[in-house]
């Protein structure tokens, strides 16, 4: 099957996304606006299973969607949370003529032992464990068939969904969360460029012990095919009921994982996906996964920062200045005052200079009523066009809170903040990311 955004290709995916699609914007229609009953929970993961079998950014999508207060019912959200964790793996088949485009007839040989069955399945590709002749352990993570037709076609449905879903909700527009979706998706495809991002994380973590990132083997590596030295290690939700300093230690080592190359180049790893980190038996954490990897203006980086310094000093007129930094544009005292709602609940932990959980509930439930509050508000007074850079900042940021709440935590986060950022110099970090992205021969 060929991998190119072929009219045939992108059509046939439109028409299977289409129909899945339409059955599910139906019965909303239907649920809404004419008041009937549905089993909510039957449709659910009759959805589930439709969108599993097509693989794909699609699920990513439909994750998305997930994530969108009010534009799916509970159910819904739910099942479709489950759909990259649980995604069925290609057959030998598929793997035999991947690696036979990719490496050439004789790419068994390159091996000394290659698994059959794939080690682990997502959305856009699966890995399979394999040694080399040295005895190497490494992961070769294949990109499944036809990826780009179905990039290109799923955002076509993105892009309807998020036209359906404006006409009865303006709390949030969603054209730059689009545009921003949109090209990470597209970035992600390409893993020439993912083992470049191994190779900026490689660097920007040289100097933190606690984390781990993966080495690839460049002779064994293309656009569709990453080859990397195996990682070992536990899931890390294994430890949720591991000894506190335990959990302590897994939480400190995720934050300097996450944060040390945001604030320190301006760089996240903008997918929260518990499957894409793993826990070394000294405690330190494996990442994983880098094909969704976001470079940030340094004055981002600074708006972040600065609203931190608005909210603690309860000034306004600084926490405009922050949000402009950001990207957002006209801000009036209404819309200020609703984002600051959400802006105290994300970091409120970092506020108090003690040691306490991420929140004080050990569910997500306050967190959803803040962002319920914050929907209805922004939709009361017209709405609010988020910068592009918030959308994988804020996916980032609750994915993890999340991981801090399943472990329940309990740090200092005030000083654990202050000692990253430390003297901040916007000038500095645009130095360092220049530097940093040079070396890794990376695109910002």
């Amino acid at each position: 099957m060929s991998d190119e955004k072929s009219f045939y290709g992108q059509a046939k995916r439109y028409a299977k996304v289409g129909t899945a699609m339409a059955g599910i914007g139906g019965r909303l229609a239907a649920s809404r606006y004419l008041g009937r009953k549905l089993d909510n929970s039957k449709y659910a993961e009759e959805l589930t299973q439709a969108l599993g079998g097509l693989k794909g950014p699609v699920m990513k999508v439909a994750q998305i969607l997930a994530t969108i207060p009010d534009a799916i019912p509970q159910e819904y959200a739910d099942e479709l949370r489950q759909l990259q964790t649980n995604a069925p793996p290609m057959g030998y088949p598929f793997v035999r003529r991947r690696m036979r485009s990719e490496l050439g007839e004789k790419w068994v040989e390159r091996f000394k032992h290659f698994d059959r069955d794939a080690a682990h399945a997502a959305s856009l590709g699966q890995v399979h464990r394999a040694t080399l002749d040295d005895d190497e352990t490494v992961a070769c993570k294949l990109q499944y068939p036809d990826m780009a037709s179905a990039v290109e076609s799923d955002l076509k449905q993105l892009k309807l969904v998020f036209s359906i879903y404006k006409r009865y909700d303006n709390a949030i527009s969603t054209q730059k969360i689009y545009e921003e979706l949109s090209e990470r998706l597209r970035e992600e495809l390409d893993y020439a460029r993912e083992a470049r991002a191994i190779a900026l994380y490689d660097y920007m973590l040289r100097d933190e012990p606690a984390v781990t990132v993966p080495e690839t083997v460049p002779d064994l590596c293309t656009k569709r095919l990453l080859t990397m030295k195996w990682l070992s290690g536990k899931p890390l939700m294994d430890f949720r009921e591991a000894d506190l300093e335990t959990r302590n230690t897994l939480a400190a080592s995720m934050f300097k994982a996450w944060y040390t190359p945001f604030y320190y180049y301006g760089v996240i790893h903008g997918d929260p996906h518990m499957g894409n980190y793993s826990v070394r038996d000294d405690l330190g954490v494996n990442l994983l996964d880098f094909g969704c990897i976001r470079v940030f203006p340094p004055s981002f980086v600074e708006g972040v920062i600065e609203l931190y310094r608005a909210l603690r000093d309860d000034d306004d007129d600084h926490a405009v200045y922050a949000y402009e930094r950001w990207g957002f544009e006209n801000l009036d005292k209404e819309t200020l005052d609703v984002l600051n709602i959400w802006a105290r609940f994300l970091y409120k932990p970092l506020m108090e200079d003690k040691v306490q959980k991420i929140q004080d509930q050990d569910s997500g439930r306050y967190g959803a009523e803040v962002a319920g509050k914050v929907h209805k508000e922004l939709k009361r007074i017209g709405g609010v066009e988020p910068p592009r850079e918030f959308v994988l900042m804020d996916r980032a940021a609750i994915g993890l809170g999340s991981v801090f709440m399943h472990l329940k935590a309990e740090i200092n986060w005030h000083r654990t903040f202050h000692d990253l950022i430390g003297e901040f110099d916007v000038d500095k970090l645009a130095e360092r990311q220049r530097d940093a992205l040079a070396r890794a021969k990376l695109d910002g």
